[in-house]
């Protein structure tokens, strides 16, 4: 039995797609239908489907960003995890130039709004062949294990994730590309308010951005500040190449990075010049770590 979530902020939609689901695919089990991104990362996370539709366009996380947030939460990556494999995405949208090319692997998939019954019956087809795939490759991998077992360590997570992988790297064109082209103009200087004084805080001191509710903490070597914005406005006013996100709500300066310890979990800690805490570096940006 397949299990799915469909996450669609507009309620006939949802239902369109619901009711043609459930005439292409009679299979499939419908585990929630949720009508904003941050539902979607916590329903996914609790239920794990193998299947996941995301509108692109919702309220608060957009579908780009709640898939970014499974591949950072997701918890079936470690060798000894019972956890279900990370779900197959379908990005669903009004919108052309999220078609991208990186859709192209059958990791995942796309839907234009309006969907049409052969495009969903062509994705549904799609789905189906992956989902068999993994399967085989699942009893292929238990079969062996038990025919060598004890001799054969356990997978490592890097075995263990290619699927994740392939969706990370998809991910990232899929963030990259829907940031560009960048025509907002570069911030210089952070102000910060703090009662009825203005601080002024140059961008090149600034160690690390982190998101922190409605806010955003602009941490300095000295101190920190708390600014009323999100990690959303900021980043694009930021330069990518001395700016680097390394989770969907930290950015931290390239040159304030003075080590990069990569975990068994995929993940990789940080350690910045001029502060004691450690940052973590999700397994969606861990690429940018690699010796040379």
């Amino acid at each position: 039995m397949t299990r799915a979530l469909i996450a669609e902020d507009e309620p006939l939609l949802a239902q369109g797609l619901k009711a043609e689901l459930a005439r292409l695919w009679p299979e499939l089990t419908l585990v929630a239908c949720v009508g904003d991104g941050q539902s979607a990362v916590s329903q996914a996370l609790l239920l794990q489907p193998q299947v996941c539709f995301l509108d692109i366009r919702m309220p608060g996380m957009s579908g780009l960003e709640a898939a970014q947030a499974l591949v950072e939460d997701w918890p079936g990556d470690t060798p000894d995890a019972t956890n279900a494999p990370f779900p197959l995405l379908v990005f669903v949208t009004a919108y052309d130039q999220y078609a991208l090319q990186a859709f192209e692997v059958q990791a995942l998939d796309y839907l234009v709004k309006p969907i049409t019954t052969e495009r969903l019956a062509e994705c549904v087809k799609r789905l189906k062949a992956r989902l068999n795939s993994i399967q085989q490759d699942g009893q292929q991998a238990g079969q062996q294990a038990r025919e060598l077992a004890p001799q054969t360590p356990a997978q490592t997570p890097e075995q263990a994730s290619d699927i994740l992988a392939q969706t990370m790297s998809q991910l990232r064109a899929l963030l990259g590309n829907a940031a560009a082209p960048n025509t907002v103009p570069r911030l210089d200087v952070i102000q910060a308010q703090v009662g009825a004084t203005v601080h002024l805080v140059p961008v090149d001191d600034v160690l690390y951005f982190e998101a922190a509710d409605k806010y955003v903490r602009v941490v300095t070597a000295e101190r920190e500040h708390l600014v009323r914005a999100s990690l959303r406005e900021l980043t694009p006013q930021l330069d990518a190449q001395r700016f680097w996100q390394v989770h969907r709500g930290t950015i931290v300066q390239a040159r304030a990075i003075v080590t990069a310890k990569r975990e068994e979990s995929g993940k990789v800690t940080l350690t910045l010049k001029g502060r004691s805490e450690k940052l973590v570096a999700s397994r969606l940006y861990a690429h940018l770590f690699k010796g040379m």
